[in-house]
């Protein structure tokens, strides 16, 4: 019957109307015929808009177009149906359907809607008619290639091939498939929110994405985010495809594996010799989003077949329009000849990597564990599978907090291999980057590399690697490998490895090859030796690899039998460049403390002790630098050593000064001039020790004030900071200022800008104060702007000092928030100094207190004057700790709480005899220091006066 009428459609020709009849009449037949619920409504839904349209529609002669792509919308679902039942639409039949069905009912209700509105009673116009018509061609014109090209992939459907017109296989069945479930997002995946969201746009805009990382970064669990975002929902519905190649051997890998495993995740089965042929028809049916996962796998395929076929096979999918491609890998060899979007993969921060230890670590909590599990965190450089595997095992093991830390401390890595699999372990992970074909090719140098970037703390520095490295010609092309596989990253000019593949590489791999290390330290000893003052190649070098330096000469003290001598000159010397050009903390100190002492070892270890001292001094560490003074001191003494015994003296008593000991400082000084070892001292010598001595003096006014810094005035070496010191004493105690401004301004005059910079200093210092204290205050900015101007460039800790007290005359011209602004700035620059630097610290950190006490802050000043003293606490500095125990009293004077004022009054007082200055001249030779006149808190108290009568 079908057959007839199909027949009598052919004879009809042009009529119209009768050939809509007969195409229903088929529609209807065939709609009884087909075996599947869902096309049956489809039929139904398309003979129902031909009805419509028979009955009302004007120009029937345009309508002919839909006529004919119904009447093929008959003729697939005829034959894609054929042998097909409901269990098929759980795969691409169902797909296709659902597609085609959309577009009918759409056309269908619009058509619907318009009737029931009157539309087709108003008889519409040829034109509104025709543009109408148009409208509904072209939606079926688009959904009808893409449903059929879906039927000709009818091989997911169990149909022979003959029935969808493919020929080729011979036994006329093929096997059934269902496409897989894309993965779920993973139910423990922490952060990354900023990351999926940028990725997630990047992907709905159409744009191919490649994540890059090690192994255990989370890319697996980032792609698998991103298919479970919304928008991707929205956009890719059931066409989000999640290709794994993991588990596969790239040796062995072929172009078939790469395309069966593909075309089984797509749910089609290939036939035939032209896969890709297969698998491109199927992609352009409709937009769909594919992750490549394992990436790696085929892009490091060692067979020559399928490093030609696989690449181009990949371009050609990224080029079908409507398919995104989401790749993860270590390789950054991706797919040549088209346009990768490539992310980097970025550890946890923080927080999330807190979150995700926790959530599996259950015996005890954030806050129980303590800071020692955050720096353990740190320490993984917040790698997530460590972080996993670290977490189950003291999950697994029931360790405490204490023992985790125990157990990291002794094993490192080996915590890290709790079982075997990718997935469950750090060695696994690490074995499979190692055994790729990239890796294999390098050979025995790829793994002595990999051993010298674990062995450096900074890792390798990319530039200089030939020269570190002159054994191995080849290091910048395995470096390049290593980072193409992410094995390692570039930051910052150096090539450098996680933390946790650092540990696994010094557990495991081979040790560190002699030659190579032998080579490091030559290239860097030679720095070293070449280093001075000036800020140059050799300079930059120090500083860019001042961390490596360290570590070479550590490991050669601590580990290198037979210590050669020339290891302890580097040892000094580079303390000496640390200290010129980037002052820190150092990890020699326990390693020179530990040096053994025997007669050869007694002066090398007293020397680097010097050294060490001079840093700690720069630094204001004092009590370290008093520490490692007085034990050079000891060795020299061992060694007969005068003169250098006699300058650590020297530099103990200073260091006693720079504490606010003055009285300490003064009894060492003096009671060294009455040892034996006196007399055998140059006159230049002994001006060194009066001039210091008298830096003590100047404080406690146990010598008249015209005696101050006289007897060394005549010497060559010391004359002229005795005389600036001199005037400068002369005007704190009540001199005739015109006669000090007269007498530092000649002077002045006598130190070229060329000369001895810290003569200037000295000069302006005292000039800006006396500016200061007659409150010729734009004067007083002028001189210290001079003062920061000349030590930009050269002393950091000098540019901040004199910003400082730019701040507070800023403050004291009413102008606080220029004075803010000011101190943020003393401060900004010279982050990592001031850090270092107590003395910088406590200084920036009391000129802000006063700063918020001049501008009535009241809260704010009391805050930081605590913050302050709590430094001074540290670094055992009495001085400054009076000086800001004095604001906390003038705080609660003005507040007032008169008791609590004369709390700390009485402690201001009890410093003062302690440090052996008269309370009333605390500020003396400090002008800067001095509150402003208007609290009166501490004078009242002195004197008795007031509202401390009854309390005191």
């Amino acid at each position: 019957m079908l057959k007839n009428l199909l027949l009598k459609t052919k004879e009809l020709g042009d009529n119209a109307m009768q050939l809509l009849g007969v195409t229903i009449a088929a529609i209807n037949i065939t709609r009884d015929l087909v075996p599947i619920d869902l096309a049956k409504g489809i039929l139904g839904t398309v003979a129902n808009i031909l009805i419509i349209a028979q009955s009302v529609i004007k120009n029937q002669s345009d309508f002919q177009v839909i006529v004919d792509k119904c009447e093929t919308i008959r003729e697939i679902l005829e034959r894609a149906t054929k042998h097909a039942t409901d269990n098929d639409l759980r795969g691409y039949l169902g797909h296709a359907l659902s597609q085609l069905n959309k577009s009918v009912n759409r056309i269908n209700s619009e058509v619907a809607s318009k009737k029931e509105q009157g539309f087709w009673q108003r008889l519409l116009s040829v034109t509104s008619d025709h543009d109408r018509i148009a409208g509904w061609e072209k939606d079926l014109d688009r959904v009808i290639p893409l449903f059929s090209a879906e039927m000709l992939i009818g091989l997911t459907i169990g149909m022979n091939t003959q029935t969808l017109g493919l020929k080729g296989n011979g036994n006329g069945n093929i096997k059934r498939y269902r496409p897989p479930v894309p993965p779920s997002r993973p139910s423990m995946f922490y952060g990354r929110e900023d990351l999926i969201a940028e990725l997630t746009n990047l992907v709905i805009n159409d744009e191919h994405i490649a994540l890059i990382g090690f192994g255990g970064m989370g890319k697996s669990s980032l792609a698998k985010a991103i298919i479970n975002e919304p928008l991707a929902i929205e956009k890719f519905a059931d066409r989000r495809f999640f290709v794994t190649y993991d588990g596969l051997d790239p040796s062995t890998i072929t172009f078939e594996t790469f395309t069966t495993r593909f075309a089984e995740t797509l749910g089609i089965e290939l036939a035939g010799a032209d896969p890709m042929r297969q698998i491109s028809t199927f992609l352009r049916s409709a937009t769909t989003l594919i992750v490549l996962d394992n990436a790696e796998t085929f892009e490091e395929a060692s067979g020559s077949s399928a490093l030609g076929e696989i690449p181009p096979a990949i371009a050609d999918i990224a080029n079908i329009p409507g398919v995104i491609l989401v790749l993860t890998s270590r390789s950054r060899r991706n797919a040549p000849n088209m346009r990768w979007i490539t992310k980097d993969i970025p550890p946890l921060d923080l927080s999330s990597a807190q979150a995700a230890f926790f959530q599996i670590y259950q015996h005890a909590s954030c806050s129980e564990a303590g800071e020692d599990i955050w720096d353990l965190l740190k320490e993984l450089e917040f790698h997530p599978l460590s972080i996993n595997l670290l977490a189950n095992a003291a999950q697994q093991n029931s360790w405490s907090p204490a023992m985790l830390l125990k157990r990291w401390n002794n094993w490192h890595s080996k915590v890290l291999d709790p079982s075997k699999g990718k997935l469950q372990s750090l060695p696994d992970t690490m074995r499979l980057s190692l055994s790729s074909p990239s890796m294999q090719d390098l050979g025995e140098d790829g793994r002595c590399v990999l051993t010298i970037i674990a062995f450096l703390p900074q890792g390798l520095n990319d530039t200089l690697a030939s020269d570190l490295l002159p054994s191995l010609p080849q290091v910048d092309i395995i470096c390049d490998v290593l980072c193409r596989q992410s094995l390692v990253y570039r930051q910052d000019s150096f090539i450098k490895l996680l933390a946790p593949i650092r540990h696994y590489v010094r557990d495991s791999l081979q040790t560190l090859d002699s030659t190579c290390l032998q080579e490091i330290c030559a290239f860097y000893y030679r720095i070293v030796n070449c280093c001075s003052e000036e800020h140059d190649r050799y300079a930059e070098t120090i500083t860019s690899d001042h961390l490596n330096i360290e570590h070479v000469v550590a490991f050669n003290l601590a580990h290198v039998p037979d210590v050669t001598e020339e290891t302890y000159d580097i040892c000094w010397q580079f303390l000496w460049c640390l200290q010129k050009h980037l002052p820190r903390p150092t990890i020699l100190t326990p390693v020179i403390f530990k040096i053994t002492e025997n007669s050869s070892t007694w002066g090398p270890k007293a020397c680097c002790l010097q050294y060490l001292g001079a840093l700690y001094a720069t630094l204001t560490q004092l009590t370290e630098g008093m520490k490692t003074f007085k034990t050079a001191e000891a060795l020299y003494l061992t060694v007969d050593d005068h003169e250098n015994v006699a300058h650590y003296v020297v530099q103990c008593a200073d260091i006693y000064r720079c504490q606010g000991r003055f009285i300490q400082s003064q009894h060492v000084l003096e009671g060294f001039q009455h040892t034996d070892l006196w007399k055998s001292f140059s006159k230049t010598f002994k001006s060194y020790v009066l001039y210091f001595l008298d830096k003590a003096r100047i404080y406690t006014l146990t010598t008249f004030i015209d005696e101050l810094f006289v007897k060394s005035t005549e010497d060559r070496d010391w004359g002229l900071p005795s005389k600036i010191w001199h005037w400068r004493a002369k005007f704190y105690y009540g001199g005739d200022i015109v006669q000090a401004i007269t007498h530092l301004e000649d002077i002045l005059l006598q130190c070229p800008s060329t000369g001895d910079l810290f003569a200037r200093r000295d000069i302006l210092e005292g000039l800006a104060q006396i500016a200061f204290c007659e409150d010729r205050l734009s004067n007083a900015m002028d001189i210290l702007h001079k003062l920061v101007e000349m030590f930009e460039g050269q002393y950091s800790d000098g540019v901040l000092w004199y910003t400082v007290q730019k701040a507070i005359v800023a403050s004291k011209q009413g102008n606080h928030d220029l004075a803010r602004e000011l101190i943020h700035k003393a401060s900004e620059p010279f982050q990592f100094f001031a850090l270092c630097n107590a003395r910088a610290f406590l200084h920036r950190s009391y000129g802000a207190a006063l700063i918020e006490l001049a501008a009535g802050e009241y809260i704010k000043a009391a805050s930081q004057f605590t913050a302050t003293i709590e430094g001074c606490n540290m670094q055992g500095n009495l001085h400054a700790k009076a000086f800001n125990i004095h604001g906390l009293g003038e705080v609660a004077f003005v507040q007032g709480d008169f008791v609590l004022a004369a709390q700390h009054f009485a402690e201001m007082r009890s410093l003062c005899a302690e440090m052996g200055v008269p309370p009333c001249h605390l500020y003396s030779c400090l002008p800067f220091h001095a509150l402003s006149n208007r609290f009166e808190g501490w004078g009242l108290f002195l004197e008795g006066r007031s509202s401390f009568m009854n309390l005191t």
